[in-house]
């Protein structure tokens, strides 16, 4: 459901171009001298009229060139661009898109298909920079043109339709892991893409509503990324390495394989770029640009809200995030049947407003999950699968 905004069509008053006659007199015939005209009132007036005419046309014809003023306190707090964070490198149509990168990690057929429909989605939203997706080397030679299996074809399609650019590696696979989080160190490859200026990885387990190509015009620096609002406000606040914008090199990425080589058994790609980035990162506010679906579910909402102000309203928020991300354990990821019981546990419960039942919260949370398998059918030719329950 998106917002639109109306512009105000503007009508002018005509000016008058004749005297009115003044109890009942008329002016005389004879023709004042230029001095008198200057001096007259009548003058005076034109002349101020016709100089406020001329500065309104002025403003008017320009009016396309200033930035409309929002009338939520929200939007003006958290949209970040190249307006509100420091001087932008350059004018948007004059940028270089190819210097820049979403990029989209894939190490199985599931979240293969999970990559395409992003790809997909940026395509619809008609985005700007280059796409590449890190894909196991196994799957398919780069170049092929035709592909036997259905990764190679999905590869294919990716690269033919979406203009994805695809980049063969070894995944960053640990044995003895839940199967979840087992190969989620392969995102951190991202770092190592120097071909490119800056990258944003984003997470495929998630719908885009909106793309952010303004984040890569962001001022210059290592690694830029939201914090993980839903976490209790006892805790430390963490980095949330759902959404991160990178500017790769040899010395970062060499900074991560350390970190990688030296984590813990449960310390995975999250706790590898808060350990790293929790002193130097550039924050994001999450809102806009990320909001869990299990968020509409919690008690934390006011943890996005940001605020003890701004009443809970969940078509809002849905509205205003730029990415949801599919997260509702013990619910299982959207391309995984879930059975009807635990749907109803998990789902957001219905709230009584006055004498009035209110289910939009359920039912937009319903409807993620709704358009996601939809979109997916569509995209891939896939069904869901049942597979065990683990965390997300």
């Amino acid at each position: 459901m998106a917002v639109h905004f109306c512009h105000p069509r503007w009508s002018y008053a005509k000016v008058p171009v004749k005297d009115e006659i003044i109890h009942g007199l008329t002016c005389p015939k004879e023709r004042p001298s230029l001095g008198e005209l200057i001096a007259s009132k009548r003058f005076r007036w034109l002349a101020s009229a016709a100089f406020g005419m001329l500065l309104f046309t002025v403003v008017f014809r320009k009016s396309d060139r200033i930035p409309a003023i929002g009338t939520s306190s929200i939007s003006t707090a958290s949209q970040i661009g190249p307006e509100t964070v420091g001087k932008p490198p350059t004018k948007q149509e004059d940028v270089d898109w190819s210097r820049f990168a979403y990029v989209q990690y894939a190490t199985n057929a599931l979240y293969l298909c999970n990559s395409i429909m992003f790809f997909e989605r940026l395509e619809h939203l008609n985005s700007k920079p280059d796409r590449a997706l890190l894909y196991p080397s196994s799957m398919m030679d780069p170049h092929a043109t035709e592909g036997e299996t259905k990764e190679a074809k999905l590869l294919i399609r990716a690269r033919e339709e979406y203009g994805v650019k695809l980049v063969p590696i070894k995944v960053q696979h640990r044995k003895g892991q839940d199967p979840t989080w087992a190969d989620s160190f392969t995102k951190l490859l991202s770092f190592n893409q120097t071909q490119y200026q800056r990258v944003l990885s984003i997470d495929s387990d998630s719908t885009l509503q909106q793309h952010m190509d303004e984040l890569f015009l962001l001022p210059s620096t290592p690694f830029v990324a939201t914090r993980a609002y839903w976490l209790p406000p006892e805790e430390r606040p963490k980095i949330n390495s759902q959404l991160m914008v990178i500017a790769p090199s040899e010395s970062e990425f060499a900074r991560i394989a350390a970190k990688i080589d030296g984590a813990g058994p449960n310390d995975y790609d999250m706790e590898v770029v808060d350990d790293l980035y929790k002193e130097s990162a550039m924050l994001l506010p999450h809102r806009p640009y990320v909001l869990l679906t299990g968020t509409f579910s919690s008690d934390h909402t006011d943890r996005w809200l940001g605020n003890d102000q701004e009443v809970w309203d969940p078509v809002a928020a849905s509205n205003e995030a730029k990415l949801i991300h599919f997260s509702d354990w013990p619910r299982p990821k959207p391309w995984l049947k879930a059975p009807a019981d635990l749907i109803e546990k998990t789902q957001p419960k219905c709230v009584m407003r006055g004498e009035v039942e209110d289910c939009s919260a359920r039912d937009i949370w319903e409807g993620f999950y709704t358009e996601f398998k939809a979109r997916r059918k569509v995209s891939t030719g896939t069904k869901h699968r049942d597979a065990p329950m683990r965390p997300h």
